[in-house]
């Protein structure tokens, strides 16, 4: 099956891409919704995460407190390469699963760190980045989540640069700040198309 990486920077808009590939007809494996679902109450993440960092970091719900811990390893390095060994492989084998099942036309995987992690590059076959500028993200992230500037500085920081991800790109996706949803949608139907016609 063609496998296509599609990544970008925090508040880029890349979720919305994938759900278009998604109504489109190809099958999207979300690293970041995989994520959550380990992270949520009773998620198989939950109690390596509560050995490793306490129960402080254990909402009321049994879920993962996900702002707490955003503060906690966006602060702290260590800390986040800690919380990256528990889930990694616990993600790295839900993708595997969701791969192995993918009946779409191709397969998307959704990969918030793909140009970072340095392992996508050869499981995939062409690599798409959704590109804004860096004010639109953090405009884009306040308003969706409402969390604090410098977080998303930090969040920033800890991903590829702008630079870096475009010029690791097969194809790009513009959704800066003057792009309208319909532009959007136009742009990435051209691609689908072509992703269908190489699958």
């Amino acid at each position: 099956m063609f496998k296509l990486g599609l990544t970008g920077g925090i508040g880029s808009g890349k979720t919305h891409v994938a759900n278009l590939l998604a109504s489109w007809g190809a099958t999207v494996i979300d690293t970041d919704l995989i994520a959550h679902q380990l992270t949520a109450p009773g998620g198989a993440a939950i109690q390596a995460i509560r050995e490793c960092f306490g129960e402080g970091l254990i909402d009321t719900h049994g879920a993962l407190d996900r702002a707490r811990m955003r503060e906690l390893v966006f602060g702290d390095a260590q800390r986040r390469i800690e919380l990256e060994a528990i889930l990694h492989p616990r993600i790295a084998e839900e993708v595997l699963r969701q791969a192995q099942e993918a009946t779409g036309m191709y397969a998307v995987f959704v990969v918030p760190l793909l140009v970072e992690s340095g392992r996508w590059r050869d499981r995939i076959d062409r690599l798409c980045v959704v590109d804004c500028e860096p004010e639109t993200q953090i405009a884009r992230v306040q308003a969706r989540s409402g969390i604090p500037v410098e977080t998303i500085h930090r969040i920033m920081a800890a991903q590829a640069t702008r630079e870096e991800r475009l010029a690791a790109a097969d194809d790009i996706v513009v959704n800066t700040a003057i792009m309208t949803l319909s532009d959007l949608e136009k742009q990435v139907l051209v691609l689908h198309k072509a992703w269908c016609n190489l699958a």
